[in-house]
């Protein structure tokens, strides 16, 4: 009873490291709160979202959390190359 007890925790052990793994693979990352990132629902000094390589739309951004508008700016802007 004790060895199949252990191999079923062992199991579960080696099954929740390959998730976490394949988490990690996948590309995922967390993203930063608006207020670190100094977000504000308005462009500045003619910079906006729209324009920002990081930006998904309809109103997402790669790097920040939450809904972005495409009006709006972060300290994170990055011009597309």
């Amino acid at each position: 009873m004790a060895g199949v007890l252990r191999r079923r925790l062992l199991s579960v052990a080696a099954s929740s490291i390959v998730a976490g793994s394949a988490a990690r693979a996948s590309g995922e990352q967390q993203k930063v709160s608006q207020a670190e990132a100094q977000y504000q629902d308005r462009p500045k000094n003619g910079l906006s979202c729209a324009t920002c390589a990081l930006f998904r739309p309809p109103a997402a951004c790669a790097v920040v959390s939450g809904i972005i508008s495409p009006n709006g700016w972060c300290r994170f802007f990055d011009l597309p190359d």
